[in-house]
């Protein structure tokens, strides 16, 4: 394998791993869509709504960035799973503000995830991955910012 095939390789790898990730942090902001209650519920029910319809919006674009690479993508819940970082939650009890802070955290997770893999593509020479990853990451720490934000 030369360095150019083990850098496309590599770069694969990165966008499997980002693309269960953002299943996950899909699953995860859906879940608390799903399950927030209190005072904010009204005005976290729709930002969570929005920001699970924005990240599972990314799935689809990054499985096909693996394939025009020529990389197969994840298949199943088990091979996301197994790739994620993001973790899984599944207290459905925690209260709006945990919720906020687990979302903050994935999200700010998710840029250096992002950004690993941009530097990646780089490597790779791949400038179509470079170029996009700079909009997800727009996106990402847009969600981060809104979630840190409602912390404060």
């Amino acid at each position: 394998m030369t360095s150019k095939d083990n850098s496309q390789a590599a770069l694969i790898d990165s966008l499997n791993g980002l693309l269960a990730d953002t299943f996950a942090l899909y699953v995860k902001t859906k879940n608390f869509h799903w399950h927030v209650r209190g005072p904010q519920f009204h005005d976290l029910h729709l930002l969570f709504d929005a920001h699970a319809s924005e990240i599972f919006g990314l799935t689809d674009l990054i499985a096909e960035r693996v394939r025009k690479l020529g990389g197969k993508t994840l298949t199943s819940i088990g091979a996301i799973g197994a790739k994620a970082t993001i973790k899984d939650e599944d207290d459905t009890s925690l209260d709006a503000m945990a919720m906020v802070k687990a979302l903050f955290e994935d999200n700010t997770a998710y840029v250096a995830t992002l950004k690993a893999t941009k530097e990646l593509a780089g490597e790779a020479g791949d400038n179509a991955t470079d170029g996009i990853i700079d909009d997800w990451t727009d996106q990402a720490e847009q969600r981060a910012w809104f979630l840190r934000e409602i912390l404060a």
